[in-house]
């Protein structure tokens, strides 16, 4: 078996978290806290960004497209949605491999100005009545902009923060991004009910809509000021000041030798992605096209419902540290497969009340499976490969089953007949995760670092010093 750097045995695998004291990266606590503030700071733009055009999904369809049909039109828009995320893989391989050579730092200072420009161009637009179809191509343009830099954000700020983390408390800081999500979400839901308040339906579907795009452009260099002020994480300077250190590897040789631990996150990974996005974004156009209640109450609700997925985050992250990766997961797919059908069910009731309920109940397997994958992403995979192999695992993922899942949702109901029809799409997706979560071993505490988890995590996982 293949020594590491110090010349001893790596550990069998593990089956439950390891009690092993934490790993010493030699990270004092306020760079810790400012490499998490950094890391939230520029997930909370990027997300927000995202959010803006789901919750704007009924406007930008009558603005961008010229169907007569309401379904025909929403169709389009989430197709575009959908092509964003086509998009992600290759920003998470491209800006995986800048990560892994150049440095987290470099690639998150990129990553957040292109997504806050590019979304700060979909709010200048001009529609349909004024250039035709030309209006649909450039805003499917500037969402394949937003679709790279997402693509390169998330696992790269999951990555920075977590190879920062003492070992028994990488889920508890890790959760910040899942946190930065969900707020994101919620500030985007609260500014659009806002506005859909304050203004008025005629209003916002002449030029109100165009200011939540437009306020990205400030959060993108607030957030760049942040993160260019930051060090590079300790880990990746291991790496790069190691001579007994691997270069990092081209991307076929990261497929190649991760290949089969991508497949089986990537299996988990989806119901991570699509629970979040059928809770999230597809829930407000559900609400309101399917059951017929009206805006600001389908926002007013959402906000609430993602304001308590952001508070509930960090409590799961440190469960998480508790009782291993293994058992969160689990619990994660046992809770949505038990409150996707009730949920739906009882968000179609038409009342405020049941909105929320609904969303409340899918909200809790939902936060447990990003706040466990955002650990997973770090665990999984090797420092010297990290960041191509997570973003690559990762965005694959959200494109297959969180960019399609407006799309395929109003498809399925349209299909069906069916409302319920998202909920029972959901049950069966969350399933296929429980297969994959059987098939991963546990991670928690695992030893990070130059020569020491360079072995795939399906044939050794090196437990932290004890």
């Amino acid at each position: 078996m293949k020594q590491h750097q110090h010349g001893t045995e790596p550990s069998p695998v593990r089956l439950g978290p390891d009690p092993s004291p934490p790993e010493d990266y030699g990270v004092k606590p306020e760079t810790l806290r400012r490499a998490t503030l950094a890391g939230f700071a520029g997930t909370v733009v990027e997300w927000f960004d995202f959010a803006v055009y789901g919750f704007m999904a009924p406007i930008i369809a009558q603005t961008f497209f010229a169907s007569e049909s309401v379904v025909i039109s929403l169709l389009q828009t989430f197709a575009v949605f959908a092509v964003a995320f086509a998009l992600r893989p290759v920003g998470g391989a491209l800006f995986g491999m800048l990560g892994d050579r150049l440095g987290r730092k470099q690639v998150l200072i990129t990553t957040v100005l292109l997504m806050s420009g590019s979304t700060a161009v979909i709010g200048l637009l001009p529609g349909y009545q004024q250039i035709g179809v030309w209006a649909a191509v450039l805003l499917t343009l500037a969402r394949c902009a937003q679709g790279l830099s997402a693509g390169g954000e998330y696992a790269g700020a999951v990555t920075y923060v977590i190879e920062h983390a003492p070992a028994h408390q990488r889920a508890r800081w890790g959760s910040a991004m899942p946190t930065a999500t969900f707020f994101a979400f919620a500030v985007a839901a609260l500014l659009s009910f806002l506005l859909s308040a304050g203004l008025g339906q005629s209003a916002m579907e002449q030029w109100g809509w165009r200011i939540p795009f437009l306020v990205a452009a400030p959060l993108g260099l607030v957030a760049f000021w942040i993160r260019r002020r930051l060090d590079e994480s300790p880990l990746f300077q291991e790496i790069k000041d190691s001579t007994a250190a691997p270069e990092h590897a081209p991307l076929r040789t990261t497929l190649a030798e991760q290949g089969k631990p991508m497949l089986i996150l990537g299996g988990y990974i989806s119901l991570t992605a699509l629970s979040f996005y059928i809770f999230s974004t597809y829930m407000t156009t559900f609400l309101r096209n399917v059951v017929g209640m009206d805006a600001t109450s389908v926002l007013l609700s959402n906000v609430i419902a993602l304001s308590c997925a952001a508070v509930l985050a960090p409590f799961v992250g440190i469960l998480c540290d508790r009782i291993g990766r293994r058992r969160t997961m689990f619990a994660s797919v046992f809770l949505l497969i038990l409150t996707a059908y009730p949920g739906y069910l009882l968000a179609s009731s038409g009342t405020f009340g049941g909105a929320l309920g609904g969303q409340i109940m899918i909200m809790l397997g939902t936060v447990s499976a990003n706040v466990v994958t955002a650990v997973l992403l770090t665990e999984v995979f090797p420092t010297r490969v990290r960041y191509t192999a997570a973003g690559i695992t990762y965005n694959i993922s959200y494109a297959l089953f969180g960019g399609t899942a407006p799309f395929i949702a109003t498809l399925l109901i349209d299909l069906t007949g069916s409302p319920m029809a998202p909920a029972v799409y959901l049950t069966a997706i969350a399933v296929g995760a429980f297969v994959a979560a059987m098939l991963l071993p546990e991670t928690s505490g695992r030893r990070l670092g130059a020569g020491v988890d360079d072995g795939s995590i399906t044939t050794a996982a090196e437990p932290g010093p004890r």
